[in-house]
This record gives structure tokens, C-alpha cells and sequence, in this order.
């Protein structure tokens, strides 16, 4: 890798892996390092960047967090990725590192392969792709459609594909991996782990590096940063499903997947709320719900992330004083999910 462009990490991983809490552990040591963040997300409520920005970590100001929340990166390089990247090389806080946070239904090789464009690669180079998987969806089989369900459907049409879009994602975003972080490892036991890692592995013909993280064993800055790869020069060995669908004649479509953003009021029963929504999740078989919500009594704003069934909430800050104590999630699913009854039992839970 030439030492005299900036290196740029490409962290990607599917919804809910645990992008921005690595993210943040980066940011906390980072040494020093001055660190820009693109983070690019899907949905209309901006989660990982109001998170990010609230870690107050001196390496990477408000200042320094530009968010891409108007479409995918991999559909929207020219338009927004190029000129935020222009922007950043001619900014009087010029970083030492660039840090992009992909959406977790992002395609990371478009992304890269735009280090190749000529406004970019005499400047910036990709240090690495890091690929952040949840090791317990993994073994629940989150990324795959109803198996059972899609052998009774093939056994009855021959053309039905083998893979499911979900399975095709998970794949090309660990093809593209120069290290992957096989997260929350702590919830599973030994054997499922080393089930996952197998299934990990073959998803990709490279050798990639593994790494198990859980509760307080995240990687930092000194590992996730300095591989010194420059990727962009490697893509004929990363080719995802999209290219070779591009060469088949097949369109690119995003109507897979949908979101929308459910508003209300605030809540007296955090426990009440989660339980809730674990049932909304099971119900309507969610992808990913997101967002903050506002608790009685309570003058800090509260976080829900959840994937699957599993959901995880705590306090991340004060709400300010001109801020509107509202709660709002984002809910991600499949393009056949029922937005109106989901809307409908959000609300009602919201109180």
C-alpha cells in the first residue's frame, strides 16, 4: 500500500452484526489518530451516525461523522461517495484515516472498487475490508429463507433459485473480506461456534483472518487498522452475485428489502416495551429494529437495538434541552412485510 495516500477501512457486515459498536471501540483507541467516519445507512433515521456522534470521543468530532442516508452506497457512488470523499481530502481537518460504515444491505464491492476511479486512487486506498458477522444469527440461520419452506417450493418448481437474496448478501460481504470479526461469540457454545466459523469459511474460496469478539472482547484500532491490504487492486478475487447477475442481464433491485419509521409518545415500562417488540419481531419476522426512545422520568434517551429476538437497550445520553422527547424506531424487513399492522402494534406499544 502506498504510505503517502490515506488509508480507508471498509467495515461492513450484515443488519445488526455490530458495526457501530466496533465502530465506537475503534474510536476509543484510536491513540490519537484523527479518524473520519461515512457511515451509510438504510432506512430514513439516521441510528449509527446519532450514536456515533454522541461517543464524544476527541479522535473523531461531530465534525468529522458525515452520513449518506439517501440511498445505497452501492447504487449512489458517483453521486454521494466521490464528492464526500473530495470533500474530505480538501478539509483543513484532513484525518489520518477513513473509517466507512457500510449499510448492512450494502453491497461492499462497488464501494471499493470506487478507489479505482481516477478522482480517488491517486489520494485514498483501502487499508481493509472488515467484515463484522453476528455468530449467533449465524447459527440460527438468519440469513438464510425458511430452508424447509424453499425445498417444498423447489421440489415443485425446478427454477426456483437455490439461494435466497439474504444467503447471497451474507456471502458477498464475507467474499470481501480481508479480516472478519465473528461477533457475539459469547452467546453461543463452543460447538456452534466452530459450526458458524466452518460455515463462515465456506462462503469464501480466500483465506481470511478470523477473529471472535464478544462483551468486553472487541477488537480496537490496533487490529482493525494498518493492514496495509489496498483491496481496490484485488477485486477480481471479490466478485459478488450482483456482478455476475450484471453479466447475466439481470437488473440490480433493492425492492427486497423495506423500511419505514414508526413515531410515538413516551414510555413508563422498559420491560414492557422490549417484550413487546419481541413479539412484534417474531409476528412479522423483522429483520432489524432501531431507534431511541423517550422514558418517563428518565432524562437520558434510551437506545433499542434489536435483531431478531434479541434486542439490547441502554442509555447513551441527556436529551437536549431544544430536542423533541420523541421516540422514533426504524423497522427493516423483507419487501412483503405488513407495514400496517407493524406500524399499528409499534404505536400501540409506544404508548
Amino acid at each position: 500500500m502506498d504510505t503517502q495516500k490515506i488509508p480507508a477501512t471498509v467495515i461492513t457486515g450484515f443488519l445488526g452484526s455490530g458495526k457501530t459498536t466496533l465502530i465506537r471501540n475503534l474510536l476509543a483507541t484510536a491513540n490519537g489518530k484523527r479518524i473520519a467516519l461515512i457511515i451509510n445507512e438504510f432506512g430514513d433515521l439516521g441510528v449509527d451516525g446519532d450514536v456515533l456522534a454522541g461517543c464524544g470521543d476527541e479522535t473523531c468530532t461531530e465534525d468529522d461523522i458525515v452520513e449518506l442516508t439517501n440511498g445505497c452506497i452501492c447504487c449512489t457512488v458517483a453521486d454521494d461517495f466521490i464528492p464526500t470523499i473530495t470533500k474530505l481530502m480538501e478539509s483543513d481537518r484532513r484525518p489520518d484515516h477513513i473509517v466507512i460504515e457500510t449499510s448492512g444491505l450494502a453491497l461492499p464491492q462497488p464501494l471499493v472498487n470506487a478507489f479505482n476511479w481516477p478522482q480517488i486512487r491517486e489520494r485514498v486506498t483501502v487499508d481493509g475490508v472488515v467484515t463484522v458477522v453476528d455468530s449467533a444469527a449465524v447459527a440460527e440461520g438468519r440469513f438464510a429463507d425458511d430452508h424447509d419452506a424453499v425445498q417444498a417450493q423447489r421440489e415443485q418448481d425446478e427454477s426456483l433459485d437455490h439461494e435466497s437474496s439474504l444467503e447471497e448478501l451474507f456471502e458477498d460481504q464475507v467474499n470481501c473480506a480481508d479480516m472478519i470479526v465473528l461477533n457475539k461469540t459469547d452467546l453461543l457454545p463452543v460447538d456452534s461456534l466452530e459450526a458458524v466459523e466452518g460455515e463462515v469459511r465456506d462462503a469464501t474460496e480466500r483465506r481470511v483472518k478470523l477473529i471472535r469478539a464478544g462483551i468486553g472482547n472487541a477488537p480496537g484500532a490496533d487490529v482493525l487498522l494498518g493492514l496495509g491490504v489496498g483491496t481496490e487492486s484485488d477485486m477480481a478475487n471479490r466478485r459478488s452475485h450482483h456482478e455476475m447477475h450484471h453479466e447475466d442481464g439481470h437488473e440490480h433491485d433493492h425492492d427486497e428489502f423495506e423500511s419505514f419509521v414508526v413515531e410515538g409518545g413516551s414510555i413508563d415500562d422498559v420491560t414492557a416495551l422490549t417484550e413487546a417488540l419481541v413479539n412484534i419481531i417474531e409476528e412479522h419476522d423483522v429483520l432489524r429494529l432501531k431507534g431511541f426512545v423517550a422514558v418517563s422520568g428518565k432524562p437520558m434517551r434510551l437506545v433499542i437495538q434489536a435483531v431478531g429476538k434479541r434486542i439490547d437497550t441502554y442509555f447513551d445520553r441527556d436529551w437536549a434541552g431544544d430536542e423533541e422527547r420523541v421516540s422514533r424506531l426504524v423497522v427493516i424487513g423483507l419487501h412483503d412485510i405488513d407495514e400496517a399492522g407493524i406500524r399499528s402494534s409499534v404505536t400501540a406499544a409506544l404508548g
